[in-house]
C-alpha cells in the first residue's frame, strides 16, 4: 500500500492508503518529487467535484474519489515492457493529458482538443500527490541537469503560457495586455519576455501580485479599480491599442476592458476557465474586426519546448515558488492558504519525496 491525497468531494480531501500501481507495457512508473497546487484544484476543493468525473470516466473509467496533482517532477522508479529509451533514475516531469487518439481532434495532432480528455490528478491513472504514480511513456520528459525537480514542477503552468503565445498571432514588436497577475499571468509575462516582447502591459488588483508582474518583466501595470483600463493602454499603445490580449482572469468587466483595449484587427486570447457564463457585444468585434479566440493547455513538444528554455536562461521561473509544504499540510498551508491569502502567494509545492 501507499499514501495518496485524493479528493473525496467538496472540501473533503484526504490522504488515503491505496495500492500502489503495476507498471505495465509501454508505461513507467514515477516516485513524484515536488507538485504545485494549480486553480483547477482549488476550485474543485471549493466546489467541486466540477471537472473530476463523478460518472466513470470514458478513457480511465475511474471515478471520484481521486488522487491529485497533476503539476509534478519525479524520478523513474519502474519501466514496462518495450521502453527502452528513458532508464530507471531518470528526472523527469510529467505531462498530465489524457487523450484517446481516435477522436477527430487526436487525429488532428490536438491532443489537448480531444472530444475524451482528460488529466493524471483529476480523471484518474493516479496523480503527483501520491508516493508512485504510473503513466505512458510519451506523458514523461527528461529534465536537464541544470533545472531543479522544484522548477521542474512548474513545467506544466508554463506550458499553458507557452502555448497561448505560441498559437496567438504574437509577433516580436507586438503589444500586449495581460488581464490577471496570478500565476498563468504570471507565466505569460515570462514567455512573453523569453519570444523579445517590448511592451507588456498587466492589469491586477492585488499589490502583492502587481509587484510580481514587475519583477517578471511587465513594463507596465495597471489596476483596474483605479486606472481607466481602455484608455490607458490605448495611451501607451500610440493611440491604438494593444496588438494581443491575453485573458487570464475570466471576469466579465475585464473581458469587456480587452475587448475595447485591443486594436482593429487585435487578438484577445482566452485562456481562463470561467465558473460563470460571460456576455460579449458582438459589435465591439465587428467594427473593428477584433478577433477571440480560445485556447487549452498544451499540445505535444510545448513540454520540451518549457524545458529547453529554462536550460537556457530564456525563462527563469524559480521565483514563482513561494512556498513548500509536505503531503499531510497541503490542506490547511497550501488549499486554505491560497483561498485566505492568495495575493502573497503565486505557487504552493508539495514536497512528496527529496
Amino acid at each position: 500500500m501507499m499514501k495518496a491525497l485524493r479528493f473525496h468531494g467538496q472540501r473533503d480531501i484526504r490522504l488515503d492508503d491505496v495500492e500502489i500501481p503495476q507498471c505495465g507495457r509501454g508505461q513507467v512508473k514515477v516516485k513524484p518529487a515536488f507538485v504545485g497546487i494549480c486553480g483547477t484544484d482549488l476550485h474543485e476543493y471549493l466546489g467541486g467535484a466540477n471537472i473530476m468525473p463523478t460518472t466513470p470516466h470514458p478513457i480511465t473509467n475511474e471515478k471520484v474519489p481521486l488522487t491529485l496533482g497533476h503539476e509534478f517532477s519525479g524520478v523513474i522508479e519502474e519501466v514496462g515492457e518495450d521502453v527502452h529509451d528513458i532508464k530507471v533514475g531518470a528526472r523527469v516531469t510529467v505531462q498530465p493529458i489524457i487523450y484517446d487518439g481516435t477522436c477527430g481532434a487526436c487525429k488532428e495532432g490536438f491532443i489537448n482538443c480531444c472530444d475524451n480528455n482528460g488529466f493524471v490528478g483529476l480523471s484518474g491513472w493516479g496523480g503527483g500527490l501520491s508516493e508512485h504514480v504510473v503513466v505512458p511513456r510519451k506523458a514523461v520528459y527528461e529534465i536537464p541537469n541544470s533545472v531543479s525537480m522544484e522548477v521542474a514542477a512548474l513545467v506544466e503552468p508554463l506550458s499553458v503560457a507557452w502555448h497561448a503565445v505560441n498559437i496567438s498571432p504574437f509577433k516580436k514588436g507586438d503589444s500586449v495586455l495581460i488581464l490577471g497577475g496570478g500565476p498563468i499571468g504570471l507565466a505569460v509575462i515570462q514567455a512573453l519576455k523569453a519570444k523579445g516582447a517590448e511592451k507588456i502591459i498587466v492589469s491586477e488588483i492585488a499589490p502583492r501580485r502587481k509587484e510580481f508582474a514587475k519583477k517578471f518583466g511587465a513594463h507596465y501595470v495597471l489596476d483596474p479599480t483605479k486606472d481607466d483600463v481602455v484608455t490607458r493602454v490605448r495611451e501607451i499603445c500610440d493611440g491604438s491599442g494593444a496588438n494581443v490580449a491575453f485573458d487570464a482572469a475570466g471576469v466579465q468587466a475585464g473581458l469587456d476592458q480587452a475587448i475595447q483595449a485591443i486594436r482593429a484587427r487585435g487578438t484577445l486570447v482566452n485562456i481562463a476557465i470561467w465558473e460563470k457564463t460571460a456576455t460579449i457585444t458582438p459589435n465591439w468585434l465587428v467594427f473593428r474586426e477584433r478577433k477571440y479566440m480560445g485556447v487549452a493547455t498544451y499540445q505535444e513538444g510545448d513540454f520540451q519546448d518549457v524545458l529547453d528554455a529554462i536550460a537556457s536562461g530564456r525563462l527563469k521561473p524559480e521565483s514563482m515558488i513561494t512556498r513548500k509544504i509536505q503531503m499531510d499540510e497541503v490542506e490547511e498551508k497550501g488549499f486554505k492558504a491560497l483561498i485566505k491569502d492568495k495575493d502573497n502567494h503565486v505557487k504552493i509545492l508539495i514536497e512528496v519525496s527529496p
